[in-house]
């Protein structure tokens, strides 16, 4: 192997990229996540916390506006203009709503509720299962029929390991987080959509 070659293969293997697209949509779903919470808090608290100048703006704005579509598209702006801003300069507002902690309980509720609805696809709860497909129509309820009936038969045979006890689980997991991903798509189509809104009254304004 020639020296430039190795030197290449080695500056290609320091390059960094930077986060994935899964990364960066969850980073951004926090974001709005955390914009939720402080619209939602009560004055007095939201006046102790240390915000930069233009997201408490935006924050007395979005808490100024009641009509639903209008605030859900005044929410989105409010995330966006606080993704301007390094991830530092909301420490100590994360730290003081306790964010990391409520963050952690929320995981953790949603890990037993996944615990719990698998219990019930497998003892046979039609209704869960009525309400799953309901929720995710685009779900393979082939695929997921033929994990159930597995997993009642592993539960069944003794010291037979629980694959399919397992793969439904990582199946409800990988639903909640696209419909994880389906919420941030609708809040960037809001972006979108109010950044078209204000492009064409700007445009109004110029005629």
């Amino acid at each position: 192997m020639s020296p430039s070659r190795s030197r290449n293969q080695t500056e290609l293997s320091d390059v960094d990229y930077g986060p994935s697209r899964t990364q960066q949509r969850r980073e951004a779903l926090a974001v709005l996540a955390l914009a939720t919470q402080l619209v939602e808090l009560q004055p007095s608290r939201l006046a102790k916390l240390e915000l930069p100048d233009d997201v408490r703006r935006e924050v007395e704005t979005t808490r100024r506006i009641t009509a639903h579509i209008a605030h859900k598209r005044q929410l989105a702006f409010l995330a966006k203009v606080m993704r301007r801003h390094d991830d530092e300069a909301f420490a100590s507002v994360r730290a003081e709503l306790g964010v990391n902690r409520e963050k952690q309980r929320q995981e953790t509720a949603a890990m037993h509720r996944l615990e719990a609805l698998r219990d019930r696809l497998i003892s046979e709860d039609e209704n869960a299962l009525s309400d799953l497909i309901a929720q995710h129509p685009q779900i393979d309820r082939q695929h997921l029929r033929s994990l159930i009936r597995q997993a009642r038969l592993e539960k069944d045979v003794p010291n037979k390991p629980p694959r399919a006890y397992r793969e439904i689980f990582q199946l409800l997991k990988e639903l909640g987080q696209q419909s994880e991903t389906d919420q941030l798509d609708e809040a960037e189509q809001s972006e979108l959509d109010q950044a078209e809104s204000d492009h064409s009254e700007s445009a109004h304004l110029d005629d």
